[in-house]
């Protein structure tokens, strides 16, 4: 298509505005490459992307974070280069998103076939994923066990390290050197330990000069007992940079093997994001899709600029393409008549974009081969052209060119010269277009074009209208009417003598001054017609409106109630199937405990555990662990020892052992400690001890430990939640939380927790997964789902 009407219609813009709402640098490159297309059928399968990702939004938004433009990377291995640990994380994580966009479109249930076949076509390459989780970390950094040998280098490296500042702490600290020392402290200089001795003593210290101060003061000396480990650091680091080096060009390697397939997920990703920008914008312009009309008719229902604002834009109506393929509106200048024509123009590029429009919805638009426009003023300084020769030129260059499905846009047609040739030239134009058959938006004020439209068939008059009473436009759009000058009504209004207005109506001639009633009368028959209609019409989209409206929260209610009940049902059925596994524990405990003298009242006990277990899964429900619970703060003249007391930096409940003071010693499970009284809370009175059936030290130990024990662990299942929030603690304090929590998680047989961790600056986080790394009962870990917090959560499976 012709790039100048790209510019006179303001195209770049739109595209400026889609580049905004795309959320990844592949989806902005096609957002700004994007052009017009003067195929039908491409033009529906644009749209009908742009509405799959319209309704999709509707109800969620696919998962975009994460993803990097990894395509030079891709091109560098291609090449046989190796890419660095942080180029490495780029492509790791972008094919983390591919397989999150994967699964997306997978569980997702609305009717998206586009979307869902793009996201079928990614290629998951789980292997390589895998290699490079084992290479690099979270923050880019090649993790310590990326391969055996690397991972000996760098504990040799640690372990000479510690030799050599041990050895350097014990001279700093030695009463004979202390007086040779500057300062008490260890330094390095060229990769090498050393320490700063003061300049009179160099010959009293043995070793090695690397530095020293600007002064000369101060020597830099490496002690002769640390040069052979120095020497091993430096041989070590050596080898572990060739170690690194071997490991990154291995993961290369592997990357150049699957190039193309990671070339194709970018170009689908890519796809992904821009339609889902298309969507963005669409929302915000409050736009709906057009409907593509196979006949060349476009009907443009209360259209609006997309570039001017919302609250000052006139929407307008525009048909054309039925009856009539050329519409000319006439009118005065500063009419809206310009602004009209564009809005007609750029919403038929937005269309054939594969862009909603800001307009009613069923709006209905042909799909041009060609747009031609020739709008402003064209005056050429460098060509010496005057805005006539240089429109004329322009006119000269689409009349070579155009053709029956093209659209052509004229503002002013015949501007610029004599009125009479101009209108003249106008009219010649305008008959080789109609018999061209292509489809013509013109404006104009020359009155003989009026009568020429009416004289014409194909050609249809329009006009912006024009309040005579405040002698100001109201930039609606009359088709049918054309405009009327007005200049009698707005000389009048502005005070010119009624003398001199009756003289110039003598002046024109008869068969004019009548033309201009009939326009008048015209105009006040359409407007009252109007009045008569916009009443009906408003009332009849209105309701229209509330029925689709009552509709969508039909189907939206009865989706909400399917899925709720749906998920009562599975976590139901886990809540059961987690009961029954924990029961058979419990009794399983219980028969170990007891020997076979005691039948009845071992099947006594194992009958009262399984009661209390039932009981307890009646009442379980998911929660987080929170001090919320205890808000009673510690009373120390009522309390007591054997009092229950929760400490809440370290979230875990415990018993008064004695009181001193304002401090209390607690029982802890097996630990004993001391705590100050303002950091606890208090949570019931001791438990007063019932009297033994079978008293005596021998009756209590023929199953007490057993029974002991059983009811620690039914204490524990019924105690333990599935998840934890530790948002706000500093990391200490957050590890000996979790640390409780995660051997009451598996004490109660749960395979799986979930740790509220928040997301902030992201250094709990950290701590956490650090902690969760070296903990015995940590199988895996991984940020959660969307739905249970993303990142700002971490799954954790027990083992």
């Amino acid at each position: 298509m012709e790039q100048e009407s790209f510019k006179v219609l303001e195209y770049k813009r739109i595209l400026s505005r889609l580049r905004e709402k795309a959320g990844t640098t592949l989806g902005k490159e096609l957002a700004g490459g994007l052009l017009p297309s003067g195929d039908r059928e491409e033009v529906r399968e644009r749209l009908q992307q742009t509405a799959e990702a319209v309704y999709v939004s509707s109800m969620a938004q696919p998962p975009l974070g994460g993803i990097k433009d990894i395509r030079e990377s891709i091109k560098k291995v291609g090449l046989g280069a190796v890419l660095a640990p942080d180029e490495l994380l780029d492509i790791l994580t972008t094919m983390y998103a591919m397989r999150e966009m994967k699964r997306f479109f997978k569980e997702l249930e609305a009717e998206a076939p586009i979307l869902k076949n793009w996201a079928r076509s990614l290629e998951i390459l789980g292997q390589l994923e895998k290699d490079l989780e084992h290479i690099v970390d979270e923050h880019g950094n090649l993790r310590d066990d990326a391969s055996v040998e690397l991972k000996r280098i760098r504990r040799e490296i640690r372990i000479s390290q510690a030799k050599i500042k041990d050895h350097l702490a014990g001279l700093l600290h030695n009463n004979e050197y202390q007086k040779y020392f500057q300062e008490a402290i260890v330094t390095m200089r060229g990769d090498r330990y050393v320490l700063p001795v003061k300049q009179e003593y160099r010959q009293h210290f043995p070793g090695i000069v690397h530095d020293q101060s600007a002064t000369g003061s101060t020597l830099f000396i490496e002690p002769m007992a640390v040069v052979n480990l120095n020497n091993d650091i430096k041989q070590l680091t050596a080898a572990e940079r060739h170690e690194v080096e071997r490991i990154l060009r291995a993961a290369s390697q592997k990357i150049r093997k699957n190039d193309s397939q990671l070339m194709d997920n970018c170009e689908i990703m890519a796809q992904v994001d821009f339609a889902f920008a298309k969507a963005n914008l669409a929302y915000e312009m409050k736009a709906t899709e057009p409907v593509l009309n196979e006949a060349g008719v476009t009907k443009l229902m209360s259209a609006r600029h997309p570039l001017l604002p919302p609250d000052k834009v006139v929407p307008i109506d525009i048909t054309i393409g039925d009856s009539y393929s050329m519409l000319l509106v006439t009118g005065p200048n500063t009419g809206g008549k310009t602004v009209s024509m564009k809005t007609f123009g750029l919403l038929v590029l937005m269309a054939q974009s594969g862009l909603f429009l800001p307009v009613e919805s069923g709006s209905e638009i042909a799909v041009y081969s060609n747009i031609y426009a020739d709008i402003g003023d064209e005056q050429s300084i460098e060509q010496s052209l005057s805005t006539f020769s240089a429109h004329m030129t322009h006119l000269v260059s689409i009349l070579d060119k155009v053709e029956p499905e093209d659209l052509v846009l004229l503002d002013e047609l015949g501007a610029g010269t004599d009125p009479e040739e101009g209108a003249a030239l106008a009219m010649a134009i305008l008959e080789r277009l109609l018999t061209i058959k292509a489809t013509v938006l013109a404006t104009t004020h020359y009155s003989e074009l009026k009568t020429f439209a009416f004289g014409r068939e194909g050609i249809e008059n329009a006009c912006v209208e024009f309040d005579v009473a405040t002698l100001r436009p109201t930039y609606r759009l009359l088709i049918g009417i054309p405009g009327a000058s007005n200049a009698f009504a707005i000389s009048r209004r502005l005070g010119l003598s009624e003398s001199l207005i009756i003289r110039a109506k003598q002046l024109i001639q008869a068969d004019h001054a009548q033309f201009e009633q009939v326009i008048n009368q015209l105009e006040k028959e359409k407007m009252l017609y109007e009045q008569m209609n916009a009443d009906i019409e408003t009332r009849l989209r209105r309701a229209e409106q509330m029925e689709a409206k009552a509709e969508a929260m039909r189907v939206e209610l009865n989706q909400k109630k399917a899925d709720i009940l749906r998920r009562a049902k599975d976590e139901g059925a886990a809540l059961v199937r987690r009961m029954r596994r924990e029961s058979e524990e419990v009794i399983s405990q219980l028969k170990e405990q007891f020997n076979d003298q005691g039948i009845q009242k071992r099947q006594a006990a194992i009958q009262a555990a399984r009661d209390q277990i039932n009981e307890a899964a009646g009442k379980v429900r998911p929660g987080i662990v929170s001090v919320k619970a205890f808000r009673k703060p510690v009373d120390l003249k009522t309390l007591e020892p054997g009092d229950i007391i929760y400490v809440t930096k370290l979230d875990q409940k415990g018993t008064v052992l004695s009181i001193r003071g304002k401090e209390l010693e607690v029982q802890l499970g097996s630990l004993k400690t001391n705590v100050k009284a303002r950091d606890c809370k208090f949570v019931e009175k001791a438990p007063k001890e019932k009297p033994s059936a079978k008293g005596g030290a021998n009756g209590s130990l023929s199953g007490g430990g057993g029974r002991k024990r059983g009811s620690s662990f039914i204490s524990k299942a019924q105690e333990a939640h599935r998840d934890i929030d530790i948002r706000g603690m500093m990391v200490d304090e957050a590890e000996m939380v979790l640390g409780k929590f995660l051997d009451d998680s598996v004490m109660a047989g749960l395979s799986q927790v979930l740790i509220i961790h928040g997301k902030g600056t992201g250094a709990l986080r950290k701590g956490v997964h650090a902690y969760l790394k070296r903990h015995r009962n940590v199988a895996s870990f991984n940020f959660a789902d969307m739905s249970e917090g993303g990142t700002g959560a971490t799954l954790v499976e027990l083992q």
